[in-house]
């Protein structure tokens, strides 16, 4: 006999979970199908763990940057091993709380693999055993996505890596190629740079961070350049030749064919859906290359099965996932939320510098037509910054010259990552320039810098 429920939530991720318990929130009796990890890849795997990674590198560049505040200290090392452990203790701890946070709202977990098998009913899977079998009106596929990997340059987990591999290492390259400039790849290459290894970057486009701003995009090259990192763009790698303990890229760039040799080489090249083993044959949900296809409230083509977060396709966000997750359950219940607009999901990428934006580039504004007024603000000129040792970046605002509408922030340099929800605010309640301009900014904070670069862009700067 299989079991009853209101929902049932493939996926147990940042989408799937959120979404379950909101779900409970609203008196549904919920399940929710898990085949790994609680938290999904980015508690386990992605978001959370590599933060902890990058904490250590961070410290690793203040120890060795003690002069510059009156500091001094002899033989600063570090224990490689220690740094992967706390990053995994880490990863480990917040898994243990969704599964508390599971308990606390009364959701049912199964351990192993859904799959749909007909209308309104579930089958779950472990290793090939049945597990059990689920009945539901509603069932919610967030099964995330995965690394997608390029023929003949599939990760072996010795000398080509994935972000499992980059996260977990016996011990610190000396040398270590980056494939793909993304938030991953960039992350990635920041966090082996900062701990001493010689870095590679490589990027098929013709600039890093490709998604973001054009001038964020040529500072953070610029930096990344300036910290002793090897950038290489508009670079393809046609193959790999594998040594004893090497791994060789050859990449053709800009018309010339080079070998470039280091200790392990990742493969941060993009994300493809986990639409595989979900029963999905015979139904109506529509698959569209790896991602499934939605209306705003997550409903597929099928009636009562949905899909949020990663499944669904870009942007492949932590926060977006976990949005869609109580949009979707909300709308089950019949509340009316409203649909998620993408541009007002924040970007993030935590490498040194930080980066951070929301809404539209400067470009792509012009090409939505809009007649634009940019502001811009360097932290140089912030007190709070210079007072911090991290004067380097700035505030780029994008406005509609006729509305005041705020299109776009982008910013890059100390902790943007934490300021970047303020302009988040902004664009959901439909700010203009004049709300902006008359919000308070406390001094000193780097934040300020956010109000200079609204100010500028109407000539009204006032520090710079």
């Amino acid at each position: 006999m299989a079991e009853t429920f209101d929902l049932v939530v493939v996926g147990g991720g940042p989408g799937g979970y959120v979404a379950a318990i909101r779900a409970s929130q609203l008196k549904m009796k919920v399940a929710l199908v898990e085949r790994e990890n609680l938290g999904g890849i980015c508690l386990n795997w992605g978001c959370i763990p590599t933060k902890a990674l990058l904490r250590a590198s961070e410290i690793n560049h203040l120890l060795h940057s003690l002069d510059a505040y009156g500091f001094a200290a002899d033989n600063v090392r570090f224990d490689f091993a220690k740094v992967v452990k706390r990053s995994r203790a880490v990863a480990g701890q917040l898994s243990g709380g969704v599964k508390h946070l599971l308990k606390k709202n009364k959701v049912t977990v199964f351990d192993g693999q859904g799959a749909l098998a007909g209308p309104g009913k579930l089958k779950v899977t472990k290793d090939g055993k049945p597990v059990a079998e689920l009945a539901a009106k509603h069932i919610i596929l967030a099964t995330g996505a995965r690394a997608r990997v390029l023929p003949g340059m599939e990760p072996d987990g010795k000398l080509i890596w994935s972000y499992r591999e980059a996260m977990t290492p016996a011990a610190l390259p000396k040398k270590i190629i980056v494939m793909g400039s993304g938030a991953i790849g960039s992350e990635f290459a920041s966090f082996y740079l900062n701990m001493g290894a010689e870095v590679t970057l490589i990027e098929v486009m013709d600039r890093i961070l490709p998604v973001e701003d054009a001038e964020i995009s040529a500072f953070v090259h610029k930096a990344f350049v300036g910290q002793g990192m090897k950038v290489i763009t508009n670079a393809r790698v046609q193959g790999v030749r594998k040594g004893a303990d090497s791994i060789t890229a050859i990449v053709e760039a800009n018309g010339k064919v080079q070998d470039i040799t280091a200790d392990k080489l990742i493969s941060a090249v993009g994300i493809v859906g986990n639409v595989e083993n979900l029963g999905l044959e015979g139904t109506k949900v529509e698959v569209d290359r790896t991602h499934v296809k939605t209306d705003p409230m997550g409903r597929t083509g099928e009636p009562g099965v949905y899909a949020i977060g990663d499944l669904t396709g870009a942007p492949w966000l932590a926060h977006k996932a976990s949005h869609e997750g109580i949009i979707c359950v909300e709308a089950i219940a019949g509340l009316h939320p409203h649909p998620m607009d993408v541009l007002n999901i924040p970007g993030c990428t935590y490498c040194r510098p930080q980066v951070a934006s929301v809404g539209l580039t400067e470009a792509r504004a012009k090409e939505a037509g809009h007649e634009v007024r940019v502001g811009r603000f360097p932290f140089i000129g912030n007190g709070k910054a210079i007072a911090m040792g991290e004067p380097e970046g700035f505030v780029k605002t994008v406005f509609d010259a006729k509305t005041g509408e705020l299109l776009g922030a982008h910013m890059v340099g100390p902790e943007v990552t934490e300021m970047i929800q303020g302009y988040g605010i902004a664009r959901t309640l439909e700010s203009t320039e004049a709300e902006l301009m008359h919000t308070v900014f406390p001094h000193p904070t780097v934040s300020e810098a956010m109000h200079e670069s609204v100010l500028d862009a109407y000539g009204r700067v006032i520090h710079i």
